[in-house]
C-alpha cells in the first residue's frame, strides 16, 4: 500500500479538511505537503466548528501522526495557536507530531511586503498571511528554515541579511520592515514549543511508506491555484497538484498509489481572477449564503457559480485522479434547475478544458439537470438520494472520467456516503 493524496480540484476550499478528518480514522501518518497558513480547512464534529491553518487535519485523531513537510511556509505564530488549541482540548502530543527542518518560515516581514503590495490597484488579492514573500525567499535561496530555530545566531545573521534584501522594496512601497532584534527575541521563544517536534521528516515518512504504513498525504489550495497549471498569475505560490506531494513530503512518485481530489457541487473561487461560470447578482448571493460561503481564513465572500467541468477534466488528468470526493451537494436542494458547464466556447471554437491564457474570454456553454426538493442531509447511503440528485452525480461522473468515492451531505463527519476507500 502506497501513500494516498487528497487534493483540491477546483479553486480551493472544496472541503479538504472534512475529508481528510474522515480518511484519516484509517490513517497511520497524516502529511501535510504544501501551502502555508493562507488555507483554512474546517472540521465539524459533533456541531463544533473547528478552523485549522496549518496543523493537519488528521489532529484530532489520537492515533494518527501529523507530518508538516518542507513543502510547507510556515508561521510559528499560527502554528503554536493552534498547538495550544489542541492541547486545550487534551488532543496534542509531541510524540506523534513532527515539523521538517527544511520547511521555510513565514516571518514578519513577509506578512508586511503581503500587506502593502495587496494594498496597491490591481494587486492578486492575497490573504495577506506572508504566503508568496515567504516563498520568493525560498527560491531566492535566502529564505529561514525552522532548523535555523536551533540556532539563535544562525537565525539573527540570515535574519539580517533576508532584511536587508527587502529593505528597497519596503521603501518602494512608502513603508518599513519590522525590527530585526524584536523578531528575534519573538521566535526564540516561540521555538522552544516547536524545537521537540523539528526533524527530518521526509527520511520518517519515506520510511512509514517503504514499512506498509497508511500514509495520507494532504494539499492546500486547489489544483487551480497551482503556479504552474493554475489560471496564472491569478494562483498561489506552491504546487497543489498531486505531483507536489514528492518534493512537499519527500517521497518518490511510485510512493504513490492513489489520489482523491475533491470538489463541491457546484464552483467557488476567493480572490481576483477569471472564473468562467460565476454567478453574478441575486442567484450568486443566493448560493453563497446557502453554502456559507466566506473564507475559513479571511472570512471574504466567496464568489460562487455552477459546477465548472472543464476545470474539474483537467485536475482529473493533471493530478492523475483515482476518485473524486464531492462536497455540499446538499446546498443545492431546492433549486428547480441546475446547469453543468460542459464546455467553453473560445474565439469561435468549442474547447473542453481550459485555455493556457485568456480565460476570462471563454463563454461557458451549459446543460440543464433537474432539481430536486427532498433534504439530503440525513441520507447515509447513496440510495437514500433523491433520483434527480443520484443522476446529477452521474452526470458529472460521466464528464469527467472518474468515478465518486465519497459524496457529503452536510458539514458533519457523519453526514458522508463512502463509495470506496481510498486505502483499500
Amino acid at each position: 500500500m502506497g501513500a494516498v493524496v487528497v487534493v483540491g480540484a477546483q479553486w480551493g476550499d472544496e472541503g479538504k479538511g472534512k475529508v481528510v478528518d474522515i480518511y484519516a480514522h484509517h490513517a497511520d501518518l497524516v502529511v501535510r505537503y504544501a501551502g502555508g497558513a493562507n488555507a483554512g480547512h474546517t472540521l465539524v464534529v459533533d456541531g463544533e466548528r473547528l478552523v485549522f491553518h496549518l496543523v493537519p487535519s488528521g489532529a484530532l485523531h489520537t492515533s494518527t501522526h501529523c507530518v508538516l513537510g518542507q513543502g510547507t511556509v510556515i508561521d510559528p505564530r499560527v502554528l503554536v495557536e493552534e498547538i495550544d488549541a489542541l492541547d486545550e482540548r487534551g488532543l496534542f502530543d509531541a510524540a506523534r507530531f513532527s515539523i521538517s527542518e527544511r520547511a521555510h518560515l513565514v516571518l514578519p516581514h513577509h506578512i508586511a511586503i503581503d500587506t502593502m503590495r495587496d494594498e496597491r490597484a490591481g494587486s492578486l488579492g492575497t490573504t495577506k498571511r506572508g504566503i508568496g514573500p515567504a516563498y520568493e525567499d525560498k527560491v531566492a535561496r535566502r529564505g529561514l528554515r525552522m532548523g535555523d530555530l536551533l540556532h539563535e545566531q544562525t537565525f539573527r545573521r540570515k535574519l539580517d541579511a533576508v532584511l536587508a534584501a527587502w529593505a528597497p522594496v519596503a521603501a518602494d512601497y512608502g513603508g518599513s520592515l519590522p525590527d530585526a532584534e524584536e523578531t528575534a527575541a519573538e521566535y526564540m521563544q516561540l521555538a522552544k514549543r516547536l524545537i521537540p517536534c523539528v526533524m527530518d521528516t521526509a527520511k520518517f515518512v519515506a520510511g512509514a511508506v517503504k514499512d506498509g504504513k497508511r500514509v495520507l498525504m494532504e494539499g492546500a489550495q486547489g489544483a487551480m491555484l497551482d503556479v504552474d497549471m493554475g489560471t496564472y498569475p491569478f494562483v498561489t505560490s506552491s504546487n497543489t497538484i498531486a505531483g507536489g506531494a514528492c518534493a512537499g513530503a519527500g517521497i518518490g512518485p511510485t510512493d504513490i498509489s492513489r489520489v482523491v481530489g475533491i470538489t463541491k457541487a457546484y464552483t467557488t473561487r476567493v480572490g481576483n481572477g477569471p472564473f468562467p461560470t460565476e454567478l453574478e447578482g441575486k442567484a450568486g448571493d443566493e448560493l453563497r449564503e446557502a453554502g456559507s460561503e466566506f473564507g475559513a481564513t479571511t472570512g471574504r465572500p466567496r464568489r460562487c457559480g455552477w459546477l465548472d467541468i472543464p476545470a474539474l477534466r483537467q485536475a482529473v488528468r493533471t493530478n492523475g485522479l483515482s476518485g473524486i470526493a464531492l462536497t455540499k451537494i446538499d446546498v443545492l436542494t431546492g433549486m428547480d434547475e441546475l446547469k453543468l458547464c460542459t464546455e467553453y466556447e473560445f474565439r469561435g471554437e468549442r474547447i473542453d478544458a481550459p485555455p493556457y491564457d485568456d480565460l476570462d474570454e471563454v463563454v461557458p456553454i451549459y446543460e440543464s439537470c433537474p432539481g430536486w426538493t427532498e433534504a439530503l442531509t440525513e441520507c447515509r447511503t447513496i440510495d437514500a438520494l433523491p433520483a434527480n440528485a443520484r443522476a446529477y452525480l452521474d452526470r458529472i461522473a460521466e464528464l469527467i472520467g472518474c468515478p465518486i468515492w465519497l459524496v457529503s451531505v452536510g458539514p458533519d463527519r457523519e453526514q458522508t456516503l463512502t463509495l470506496e476507500q481510498p486505502f483499500g
